[in-house]
């Protein structure tokens, strides 16, 4: 490799080598690198599995301006809604191909074709909560066994990233309080995925619908109850109003995330920074949504409470039905090998992972009647 000449140290000569260094720069006379422009930025289409209006699309553009902000511009994500460019049913197998360039949705959707989907979402995750579960998809193999499951059933030209552990779904919503299991027999609940059968070993009817049916569905009295989200999503939707009363807490979706799902080679043809960018942008927004939840959902679940809607916690003996009607699901489901090996997984981070939260974090509710409801909060009056 040819050396570049040093610049001259007398301050004419040196002059005289940068107005000959400036002439040659566009053809590299001196060894130095040609830097090519750029031409214009890099673009991706990504479809979610919301509607415009909803919370959770939301989610899908706020990673959008994270990338583009970190990027300056160098890349852009269009976000599109449910059905904006393909079927919403067809949107995995689109991403593979590369109709699309991404999508945002859940690893539930995705049941249907292998049940150890619904490990990441549905049911009791072993006592996790979403950031453990989260913890476990990291650290503790989960993702490289959910690339396995996505070959299971011939999707291996996607990279997904899980991101944006959610807080516990409510057992559901309903017209009347549920009391007990005997509560739920033969009524008519909107659930899916994993929880659809979990509700059906406690014996209710399930429906199947879309988020977007189910207010409808409520109202002309097609369903009793619907599973859904979280207080903010349940009041964009006009959900309370539809149903009045609201059962807190379930083994049915305790813990879940959303998934961030690319083309393989899309993904992979990006430069390394902005393959890097584009992680560290899902893995931001992880944190951010988590923040930011604590105090929206918070807020809407005072909200509810002042506009008269009736929030019970769901009872310890109906959720201890749930963990049973999960074994019963469950074991119908292990003869499937993967589905299986996902499942140990789980359990053994579990049991080591959720020991050590239940010994280490102090109890929040002594701490929140002591000052919101005891002596303390009497003091502040």
């Amino acid at each position: 490799m040819s050396r570049s000449p040093a610049p001259p140290k007398s301050g004419a000569s040196r002059r005289r080598f940068l107005q000959r260094a400036s002439a040659a720069a566009g053809s590299g006379a001196l060894g130095f690198p040609v830097v090519a422009r750029a031409q214009g930025p890099i673009a991706m289409r990504l479809q979610t599995r919301w509607s415009p209006d909803d919370p959770f699309h939301d989610e899908a553009r706020a990673i959008a301006r994270r990338v583009s902000d970190m990027a300056g511009g160098d890349l852009r994500i269009q976000v599109l809604p449910a059905d904006g460019a393909v079927p919403d049913a067809s949107l995995l197998d689109a991403v593979a191909k590369g109709a699309v360039d991404g999508a945002h949705g859940v690893l539930n959707s995705h049941y249907a074709r292998h049940p150890a989907f619904g490990l990441w979402g549905h049911g009791p995750a072993f006592g996790m909560d979403a950031n453990l579960l989260l913890a476990w998809h990291r650290h503790g193999g989960g993702a490289e066994l959910l690339k396995k499951v996505y070959a299971a059933i011939g999707i291996v030209d996607v990279v997904s990233l899980l991101y944006g552990p959610m807080p516990t779904q409510p057992l559901g919503w309903f017209r009347k309080r549920i009391a007990s299991v005997g509560d739920l027999k033969g009524l008519k609940v909107r659930a899916v995925g994993m929880a659809a059968e979990l509700y059906e070993a406690l014996g209710a009817k399930v429906e199947p619908l879309g988020r977007a049916a189910i207010v409808p569905a409520l109202g002309e009295g097609r369903i009793d109850g619907a599973v859904a989200g979280n207080p903010t999503s349940a009041r964009a939707i006009g959900l309370p109003a539809a149903a009045g009363v609201c059962m807190l807490q379930g083994y049915h979706q305790s813990a879940e995330h959303f998934e961030m799902l690319f083309n393989k080679a899309k993904f992979h043809a990006l430069p390394p920074k902005l393959r890097a960018i584009l992680e560290n942008a899902v893995e931001a927004q992880s944190a951010a949504f988590s923040w930011k939840s604590a105090d929206q959902h918070s807020r809407d679940y005072v909200a509810l409470r002042k506009e008269g809607i009736r929030a019970y916690r769901t009872s310890d003996p109906l959720l201890r039905r749930q963990l049973a009607a999960y074994e019963a699901v469950a074991g119908k489901h292990r003869s499937n090998p993967l589905f299986q090996e996902v499942e140990r997984s789980q359990r053994a981070f579990a049991e080591r992972a959720v020991r050590w939260a239940i010994d280490t974090q102090v109890d929040p509710y002594m701490a929140h009647r002591y000052f919101f409801m005891g002596s303390a909060a009497s003091r502040k009056r």
